[in-house]
């Protein structure tokens, strides 16, 4: 028996061994393993994960039932990532699929030119290195992406509209990730730019720093902090919005989650739905089709959502042309 198929029924094996004769064992069907490698927690990513099934199951595959995922959370400790992405590769999973615009997804992908590989990045995946090109990504990687900096850069527009005197804005990045806050800043930046607006960007990649940065952006006088589509800074989305609350800053940024748990407004792709693609590319590879032939997708899904509590809480008028707009309107 192959290893892969050794350890995609370990589990049920072990139990049924002292029942089952050992013939009728050896007929059981083997389930590819899925190896799954976020540099999250996993409560964090539940409802990204809850896509990423739904994908799965659109292409009849069903965790549990034909297929098995091995799960790895690096729980914000980026460089945890390489040992496990190493452990999931001697596990010799059928495919892979790794998230984020995290030096973590890049650095894996360059070395492990066998094991299929679907990712999930807000970078431009080109650029970085990870495909030849958008629609003919060759060689064992393709994925999903929601290039942040297109999508940040509207996301300044909207907070011009809603603060057209403000003079700056904060933006709140982790350094352990820098693929995805060059990313941000640059895109930031220029928007920013046309708008004749400052950026002061504030480092964070702890509770404490957060807190820090917070402090930082209150003394500087900052219109209001913006939260770029970072995996670790949008795990500590509680704390962030609490410090929000505490300080009277407005933050803004990230999707769905940030905004219901009491953020002001986010500009961002459908997360949830980003991941859905990613499972049902997975699926389209189990079935035999190859990464380096599967173009990477754009995330189509972006939603602008608006916490109207928040607003009425930190004393904020909302243009009702932006209001209009909006997707959502969590009260």
């Amino acid at each position: 028996m192959r290893r892969r198929e050794f350890i995609a029924g370990l589990g049920g094996a072990a139990a049924a061994s002292a029942v089952w004769p050992l013939a009728a064992r050896a007929q059981r069907p083997a389930v590819p393993v899925v190896g799954a490698l976020y540099g999250v927690r996993a409560v964090d990513w539940a409802r990204n994960m809850a896509g990423f099934r739904r994908g799965l199951s659109d292409m009849g595959f069903v965790e549990g039932r034909n297929v098995a995922i091995e799960y790895r959370w690096a729980e914000g400790h980026i460089d945890r990532m390489p040992a496990m992405a190493a452990d999931l590769i001697a596990r010799r999973v059928a495919v892979m699929v790794v998230g984020g615009g995290t030096t973590g997804t890049r650095e894996f992908i360059k070395p492990n030119r066998t094991t299929p590989i679907v990712f999930t990045t807000t970078v431009d995946p080109v650029a970085e290195g990870m495909v030849a090109s958008l629609n003919r990504p060759g060689g064992n990687a393709t994925g999903v992406t929601s290039i942040t900096n297109e999508v940040l850069a509207k996301l300044v527009e909207l907070l011009h509209e809603m603060m057209p005197a403000a003079g700056s804005i904060g933006l709140l990045t982790n350094p352990d990730n820098p693929l995805t806050s060059q990313e941000i800043m640059q895109g930031a930046r220029m928007a920013a730019r046309r708008l004749g607006l400052e950026i002061i960007v504030y480092n964070a990649h702890n509770e404490n720093e957060i807190e820090s940065a917070f402090g930082a952006a209150v003394q500087q006088r900052v219109a209001a902090l913006i939260l770029g589509g970072e995996a670790y800074l949008n795990s500590r989305r509680n704390q962030i919005a609490a410090l929000s609350l505490r300080h009277a800053l407005p933050v803004v940024g990230g999707g769905r989650e940030n905004v219901e748990a009491g953020m002001l407004m986010s500009y961002a792709a459908d997360s949830p739905d980003t991941y859905r693609q990613a499972g049902v590319y997975v699926g389209r590879i189990l079935k035999g089709e190859r990464p380096g032939d599967l173009p990477v997708m754009q995330a189509t899904k972006i939603e602008l959502l608006i916490n109207l509590t928040t607003a009425k809480t930190l004393g904020i008028n909302l243009p009702i042309t932006l209001l209009g707009r909006a997707d959502a309107v969590i009260e």
